[in-house]
């Protein structure tokens, strides 16, 4: 019996190639010839599920963005219903620990998932705004959280410090795989290690 590929399968396969090549060569280096090459498509298939090279980021986008995002607010909701403050420790790990945590979870595909969550935020300002976007409401969900924690500090104050956890994040995202980095490959154990060693730096900021 011969398999049958569905449209789901070629609209996988096409954001599967799409979220490798953009987190390789970034936004401005992926061409759709070359998505249509690696996926073994034709421009047909890419218009019809994607239309345009922009929509077809930001599908690769929302797709990565709402999982990691879905995970932080699971792991931030234990916390928010808590009578006592919550630690600032634990709202941090609920930060850093999702999008790390895939490194491991996904193998060798979590590593090119991390490279392109870091890569996304780092491009230039039309296209990181695309991302800041998707990102925006779970940012403010931690900042109100952080208000609770740390009721001395003003949202503004907390609101750079959130942004230097976020400049932290990106750039350990973007050396993933790398030698002699925080993350060097996809062991658990590494992993653990780096969002342990994470907390603890960014904690004494947000506290300063």
């Amino acid at each position: 019996m011969k398999n049958v590929v569905t449209n789901t399968d070629t609209k996988e396969q096409i954001l599967n190639v799409a979220e490798g090549l953009f987190a390789e060569k970034g936004f401005a280096g992926t061409t759709l010839r070359n998505v249509i090459r690696e996926a073994g498509v034709n421009i047909a298939a890419v218009h019809y599920h994607f239309g345009s090279k922009e929509e077809l980021f930001i599908a690769v986008l929302q797709r990565v963005a709402r999982q990691c995002i879905e995970a932080q607010l699971q792991q931030l909701a234990k916390h928010e219903n808590q009578h006592e403050p919550p630690l600032v420790e634990d709202i941090l790990e609920a930060f850093f620990a999702p999008p790390l945590r895939v490194i491991s979870q996904m193998e060798e595909a979590g590593i090119v998932r991390a490279q392109f969550m870091g890569r996304c935020r780092g491009e230039p300002l039309p296209i990181q705004q695309l991302a800041n976007q998707e990102f925006d409401e779970s940012t403010q969900r931690f900042l109100d959280i952080l208000q609770r924690a740390l009721p001395n500090q003003t949202r503004t104050e907390l609101q750079w410090k959130l942004d230097m956890a976020i400049a932290v994040l990106i750039r350990t995202l973007n050396q993933v795989g790398q030698s002699g980095k925080l993350i060097t490959g996809n062991s658990s154990e590494e992993v653990e290690i780096a969002i342990a060693r994470l907390v603890k730096f960014t904690a004494g900021g947000m506290k300063a």
